[in-house]
C-alpha cells in the first residue's frame, strides 16, 4: 500500500501482549511516517463503530493482532470487506477466511515443537529446566480474491515470497 498514511491496530487492551504489540507497531509506524492508532476490541458494537469511523478517511489500513482476531474473527473480516480496508493478520486462518494478508508464526510447527516438549517431560525432564522457545518458522499468506475486491495489485516479488497464495 504505497499511499498508506494511517494504520489502526485492533487489539485487546486487557491483554498485556496487545499493549506491548501496539507499542512496537507504533514505533515502527512512526519511523515509516505512518500514523498509528489503537482500536480496542471490548465489544462488537464498539469495534463496528470504530472501524466505520476509521474508514471515513482514506489511505488507511488495519493491523489485527492475534488477541483481537481470536475475539471477533468473523466480524473483523466482514467489516474490512464492507469498508474496503486492507488488513494484515497474524494467522493464515484469517487470510483463508477472506482477510487480505497474514504473516505470523507457523502454528503447526509450534505444535510439533510442543509435542517434543511433552515427549521430553514424559521421559523425565523437568518442565522448569526446558528453555522457552520463540517461534522460528513464519508464514506469509496472501488472498488474491480479497486483493482484487479491494483493487490492490500485489507485487510479483511479494507473491513469490508467499508461503501460500489463495486465489
Amino acid at each position: 500500500m504505497p499511499r498508506l498514511s494511517r494504520a489502526a491496530v485492533l487489539r485487546d487492551s486487557a491483554n498485556p501482549a496487545g499493549i506491548a504489540q501496539f507499542g512496537a507497531i507504533r514505533a515502527t509506524g512512526s519511523s515509516l511516517g505512518v500514523d498509528v492508532s489503537p482500536i480496542d476490541v471490548r465489544n462488537a458494537s464498539e469495534i463496528e463503530r470504530d472501524i466505520a469511523a476509521f474508514a471515513r478517511i482514506t489511505n488507511g489500513g488495519l493491523i489485527v493482532t492475534g488477541s483481537a482476531a481470536e475475539l471477533h474473527h468473523d466480524l473483523i473480516i466482514a467489516l474490512t470487506a464492507r469498508y474496503k480496508l486492507p488488513a494484515v493478520y497474524n494467522s493464515r486462518l484469517e487470510a483463508a477466511d477472506g482477510g487480505l494478508i497474514s504473516y505470523g508464526p507457523d502454528f503447526v510447527d509450534q505444535f510439533r515443537s510442543a509435542a517434543g516438549y511433552v515427549d521430553r517431560i514424559l521421559k523425565g525432564e523437568k518442565p522448569g529446566d526446558l528453555p522457552v522457545q520463540a517461534p522460528t518458522k513464519f508464514e506469509l499468506v496472501i488472498n488474491l480474491k480479497t486483493a482484487k475486491a479491494l483493487g490492490i495489485t500485489v507485487p510479483q516479488s511479494l507473491l513469490a515470497s508467499a508461503d501460500e497464495v489463495i486465489e
